[in-house]
């Protein structure tokens, strides 16, 4: 299928249908229960997300093509920060309040641009700096409430360990980020994320001797659900830049949130406390400031680059 970036209106679209379905893998994961282990419902998530994605790639046309690669450590080493970041997240989805969860869980995209500039050596100027500071200030608003239950027992000390873990998905994210950016300087979307999905299946399978539980079947269903939603929401996130810019998707990513807050009050009863409120609204604020920054600087490039044929 050719790109067609012409239809703004369907990335959008196609943009919020993945953002309702991968809030909904995360319903079915909050409420398959709280002692399944991580590892067992990363399994779960990647395994059967294998399936819709073999399944569009074959109704393309672009199945065995997608298993060409020239880079396969490169997706081995995408494979292993994603399925570690799935897997920290996937604790603290299940030991959190769902909007704190996926709150926290913003402060990704912002460890990446500070992993690009680390690591890729990206231009980063001082608008984007400031605009990563004041993002991890809200998600520490949002997170120090829980952190500071690190020394009091029970269920405190579990939630406080769960916006760790996802404090440390958020880190592990940022990472896996800049090795995709890495990767799509030779692979195709479709050869990334069928690794991915592979990659990630045979991992989280390794770590059935440590200690994986027999599940009820509302429970198996339920991860079940969460794969299959998993899978088919990449496929829509996928289809969004077939049609739209990456900046004029990417803010409705912060719809999550608003989902997120009213599925935990109707199905768990939970209230969004005002640190929440307020770290995500600080934290979402700082995250479209990015991204108005990067479309501004593409429009400067593109300007720039027909200036100069111009002038050829």
């Amino acid at each position: 299928m050719v790109a067609d970036a012409q239809n703004p209106l369907r990335g959008i679209l196609f943009k919020v249908i993945s953002v309702v379905i991968f809030v909904a893998m995360q319903v079915c994961i909050k409420s398959a229960g709280t002692g399944i282990p991580a590892g067992q419902i990363t399994f779960y998530r990647s395994a059967f997300g294998i399936v819709p994605i073999v399944l569009y790639l074959s109704v393309l046309g672009q199945l065995w093509p997608a298993f060409h690669t020239s880079s396969i450590f490169g997706h081995f080493k995408r494979g292993v920060l994603g399925i570690m970041s799935m897997a920290f997240g996937f604790y603290g989805l299940i030991h959190l309040p769902l909007p704190e969860a996926i709150a926290i869980g913003y402060a990704g995209p912002l460890m990446a641009v500070v992993f690009a500039a680390l690591i890729l050596k990206e231009t980063v100027r001082v608008y984007r700096w400031t605009a990563v500071l004041i993002g991890i200030v809200g998600v520490l608003v949002v997170s120090w409430p829980k952190l500071t239950l690190l020394r009091d027992g029970g269920f405190a000390s579990e939630q406080a360990l769960g916006a760790i873990a996802v404090l440390c998905a958020a880190v592990l994210a940022g990472l896996a980020m800049v090795q995709v950016r890495q990767l799509v300087q030779t692979e195709k979307t479709a050869t990334i994320v069928l690794y991915f999905s592979l990659t990630g299946a045979l991992l989280s399978l390794a770590s059935l001797p440590f200690g994986w539980v027999s599940l009820p079947w509302s429970s198996f269903l339920l991860l079940i659900a969460a794969g299959l939603c998993g899978g088919v929401a990449q496929i829509f996130l996928t289809e969004s830049y077939r049609f739209a810019d990456v900046s004029t998707v990417a803010p409705f990513d912060y719809t999550s949130i608003i989902l997120g807050i009213a599925v935990s009050y109707l199905m768990f009863a939970d209230v969004p406390t005002a640190t929440t409120l307020i770290g995500t609204a600080i934290t979402v604020s700082a995250g479209i400031f990015i991204i108005y920054r990067e479309h501004r600087l593409g429009l400067e490039r593109k300007a720039a680059r027909r200036a100069s044929s111009t002038a050829n």
